[in-house]
């Protein structure tokens, strides 16, 4: 059986605001978006928080979850992740606690330990909070027992929350979110999609070390995966010139709203924006389906991961899903040829 056959498929939604768009366009998009993954046997749809960015419309991430669980029926909703130094634990535990009763065993929620933002947004949504990256292993204890069973004593309850259990994943793209997932036994998701390069590394880390829980007996590991299928290579190539203008925009620190197509973008660039592309891309499968297969074979075949985690930057709503369509049909017809 081929490794893509055994391996999980869902979505990474950074809900993005298109040129000649708005935010309104962009959150019926998503929605559209999760029902269409959900049809296609994702196993998750997942929103990641981030802040002050015009071409992002995730920000308030609990509230679009709910929104989305709501117009879904089976597919897992959950964040990819809520950025944890930003909020305090028991308003993230109530919030989703809330998620988890509204919807049952329908909700994720992922952790992450970077601002998302950057320093004067992040001052905005901390006020005079002093807590930083390095007290995120504290705060995630935190968050846990307000979402576990009331204890004898216990001063501070989440409610909702408290014996929802709802499940807790950590984020990261560095060692340092890799080795507190393996201590405490948790699902582990590598940022892979904007952030490779520590990518094997992390996770031999995170197995290496992986002490088994109650909830997770055995490591479970998640990869970012940036995709754009078409039906031949040289569109699929052209439509990713929508996302390759993200990435530059991120580079030089000039983002915006997600831009339309355009012919031969690569070879209007220097070498330093190529090579900062393809650093940033390098775990991106683009192409026609027998492309997308063998890539998805390469990262399987190096990684081991569990499950794929795709994100999407294509401009036109429509052939965005018919994107999501063909790898989904490359990932079938690998669970087909194993029966």
């Amino acid at each position: 059986m081929s490794l893509l056959a055994q391996t999980r498929l869902s979505m990474l939604d950074l809900v993005p605001v298109r040129e000649g768009s708005g935010v309104a366009d962009a959150l019926a998009q998503a929605v559209r978006t999760a029902q269409h993954v959900e049809q296609l046997g994702f196993t998750r749809y997942w929103l990641a928080e981030h802040h002050n960015m015009a071409g992002i419309a995730s920000s308030a991430t609990a509230v679009l979850i709910g929104h989305i669980a709501g117009q879904t029926r089976t597919i897992r909703v959950g964040s990819g992740g809520v950025m944890l130094p930003n909020h305090a634990p028991l308003v993230v535990a109530e919030a989703f606690g809330t998620l988890a009763t509204l919807y049952p065993d329908r909700i994720d929620l992922g952790l992450g330990r970077a601002p998302g933002t950057d320093p004067v947004t992040m001052r905005a949504l901390r006020r005079n909070r002093t807590e930083s990256a390095d007290d995120f292993p504290q705060e995630v204890a935190e968050l846990m027992h307000y979402l576990d069973e009331v204890q004898p004593g216990q001063k501070v309850i989440a409610n909702p929350g408290n014996g929802t259990r709802v499940p807790v994943w950590l984020l990261g793209s560095s060692l340092f979110s890799a080795q507190l997932a393996a201590e405490r036994g948790l699902p582990y998701a590598f940022a892979s999609h904007f952030a490779p390069q520590m990518l094997l590394q992390a996770i031999e880390l995170y197995r290496r070390n992986y002490r088994p829980s109650p909830r997770h007996p055995e490591p479970y590991v998640m990869i970012g995966v940036p995709v754009v299928a078409a039906p031949t290579d040289d569109e699929a190539q052209f439509l990713a010139s929508s996302s390759y203008q993200r990435v530059l925009s991120i580079l030089t620190g000039q983002r915006g709203l997600l831009q339309p197509p355009v012919e031969n973008f690569l070879q209007q660039l220097g070498p330093q924006e190529l090579n900062g592309i393809r650093q940033f891309l390098a775990c991106s499968v683009v192409g026609s389906p027998d492309t997308v297969r063998q890539g998805f074979d390469q990262l399987l075949e190096a990684t081991r991961a569990n499950e794929l985690i795709l994100v999407s930057d294509l401009y036109d709503p429509d052939l965005r899903l018919r994107s999501l369509g063909i790898a989904a049909g490359v990932w079938q017809q690998a669970r087909a040829s194993a029966t």
